[in-house]
């Protein structure tokens, strides 16, 4: 932090509705809850944004009191160095950490991936999500967003073989890749997965729960497995690279953009395929996972598609492309 001004932390949950709907395997929401942390030195005032998830224990109030937790570490000049250090991987940490980097892109007066010499992101094809539902349910939210090149459909268990069907019924040319969410099982993971290869998918996300993916390493797998709820940061890559081909980086999990460019490189390293995704939040949420955008295979950055509005200055989406951020919005 460059200005002499003692740096001031401010921090607030917001509730952004969601168009219509949004359903997984572990349940519905009609509102994504987020919480946006600011620090600002002076005139210059850098911006976060995480989304606490209940599948980690994590609430916005909870999330809200261990970011100004962090109050007096922030005045006296903490960096996101010193950060990395006095918080675990979590969405506070991601708000906090994101905002730092904003901060540091407004003092420097470069762009972040300038700054932290990475390569300038380009616009990128994001995955378009449909939402779990009845197989006839799913294939009319597919039918009309069939025009998208990438589309990423919630699975849910019993009935799965139905619903990838009709979905590739309704949406013949998009590229598909499914989440089950942890709810596939050992008793139907093969067939599941003949039928998402049958029907063309290109890769699968986190079918076994988390810690119960043993027998992901026992077969044959017909397409490429991605983890989920199963990897968070770099620690967590150790033993998976028998059980899964791809890994999804994202920020919440991993405590903030610091940590998932770390985590990029050692993944990439360790012969992982990437996959950057979010949660159901705003642009301003997004904006910092772009940076992962060049080396990643898949890219889900489509939570503000998903909103019924989004915050000013958002990302700018034309059609399958997600572009960039402004520095009017981040970094």
């Amino acid at each position: 932090m460059t200005s002499g001004k003692v740096p001031r932390l401010e921090a607030r949950i917001e509730r952004w509705p969601i168009a219509g709907s949004f359903t997984i395997s572990r349940g519905a929401k009609t509102e994504a809850v987020v919480v946006v942390a600011t620090v600002t030195q002076g005139n210059t005032t850098g911006r976060g944004e995480c989304v606490p998830y209940p599948r980690y224990g994590e609430t916005p109030e909870a999330t809200l009191a261990s970011i100004m937790a962090m109050t007096d570490a922030i005045g006296r000049g903490l960096d996101r160095d010193a950060l990395q250090a006095a918080m675990p991987p979590s969405a506070a940490r991601n708000a906090l950490d994101c905002a730092l980097l904003d901060l540091e892109a407004k003092q420097t007066g470069k762009r972040i991936w300038d700054h932290l010499g990475r390569a300038t992101p380009r616009a990128s094809v994001t995955a378009y999500t449909i939402s779990l539902g009845s197989p006839e349910a799913m294939a009319a939210a597919a039918a009309k967003a069939a025009h998208r090149k990438l589309l990423k459909i919630k699975l849910g268990g019993d009935g799965d073989e139905a619903r990838i069907a009709a979905v590739r019924a309704a949406a013949p040319i998009s590229e598909l890749v499914v989440d089950a969410n942890e709810a596939w099982t050992e008793a139907n993971l093969e067939r599941n997965l003949a039928a998402c290869a049958e029907a063309g998918v290109t890769l699968v996300e986190q079918p076994l729960p988390a810690g119960q993916d043993a027998a992901l390493a026992g077969i044959k797998r017909p397409i490429a497995v991605c983890a989920d709820e199963s990897v968070h940061d770099r620690a967590s890559l150790s033993g998976l690279r028998e059980r899964y081909d791809a890994v999804n980086i994202k920020l919440d999990k991993t405590g903030g953009l610091t940590e998932a460019l770390a985590m990029a490189d050692a993944a990439t390293a360790d012969g992982f395929d990437i996959m950057v995704g979010c949660m159901v939040a705003t642009s301003l949420a997004m904006a910092p996972a772009m940076l992962l955008a060049p080396r990643a295979g898949f890219v889900d950055l489509d939570g503000p598609l998903l909103l019924a509005r989004d915050r000013d200055c958002g990302l700018r989406y034309d059609g399958s492309l997600v572009y960039p951020p402004d520095a009017a919005l981040w970094g």
